[in-house]
């Protein structure tokens, strides 16, 4: 595997697949690159994919403290630097950091799927007190309960009392993806933190050169489709694609009807 050299001189290690345009994925919080397998094959038809596990994840170095977005930025513009990558695909936290390197990153095309970003206090983070303290006292089922009702309003479980979400949630932990949720949460709550400490007015995503694809999922959390009609008048290279019967996880699927989209935007001259 490929080994790329961040600016601190640690070691990234790509996971890549397939030929054509070279496209880097940054992934969400919470989850490696494990999940993106499925997109990255997808997409490998036409494009070389660029998988890498974001900093305190399996094979990537420890994170530095205190976390901040530009730590992340620098890494992604090591990988860019190295594999000669002009198009990015960002999801969730990953479309946050994308979304804040193409302000000063010669990035020429971007394709976001529900990217955590802020603007106008759209991207609510005032449960986080609430779940960093039920993790603190050791109460990990809680507090991904708390969190998992708080990114996704529109289910019917998040309207369920908190003691019965916890029971749920206490079986996710079970599973492999759930476990893994939960081992990296505190990680999680301090990349969500970075997210409402960049909120501010659409505009100061004005500078971004970039054609934009923003996605989101028509099942998935109503702040999105509110976030792309924000930022749809100062990105004036953006539009906007509902992909529809997918949730927030819907990148990670990989169904035609967002790979199809995803691999002409990011293949077009």
């Amino acid at each position: 595997m490929e080994r790329v050299i961040a600016p601190d001189g640690e070691k990234i290690v790509l996971h890549s697949t397939g030929t054509g345009p070279d496209v880097v994925v940054v992934h969400g919080g919470g989850v490696t690159v494990e999940p993106y397998r499925r997109l990255a094959a997808a997409l490998a038809e036409r494009c070389t994919v660029h998988l890498y596990n974001r900093r305190g994840r399996a094979d990537a170095p420890a994170r530095r403290e205190p976390y901040s977005v530009e730590q992340e930025i620098e890494d992604l513009g090591a990988v860019l630097a190295q594999t000669g990558a002009r198009a990015v695909v960002g999801h969730s936290s990953g479309g946050f950091i994308a979304l804040r390197a193409a302000l000063t990153m010669p990035i020429a095309r971007l394709a976001l799927y529900d990217p955590a970003v802020s603007v106008d206090g759209i991207f609510k983070a005032d449960f986080i007190p609430a779940a960093r303290a039920a993790l603190r006292a050791g109460k990990t089922a809680r507090a991904l309960a708390i969190v998992g009702a708080a990114g996704n309003p529109q289910s019917p479980a998040s309207r369920l009392p908190l003691a019965v979400q916890t029971v749920f949630t206490r079986l996710l932990l079970r599973h492999p993806v759930g476990r893994q949720m939960g081992e990296l949460l505190d990680m999680t709550l301090y990349e969500t933190a970075e997210v409402a400490a960049h909120d501010g007015p659409a505009e100061q995503y004005a500078p971004v050169t970039a054609d934009v694809l923003f996605a989101y999922g028509q099942a998935g959390p109503p702040h999105y489709p509110r976030l792309a009609a924000s930022l749809a008048p100062v990105l004036p290279r953006m539009r906007v694609l509902p992909v529809p019967r997918a949730g927030h996880d819907g990148i990670n699927r990989a169904p035609a009807r967002l790979v199809e989209p995803f691999t002409a935007f990011l293949t077009a001259a």
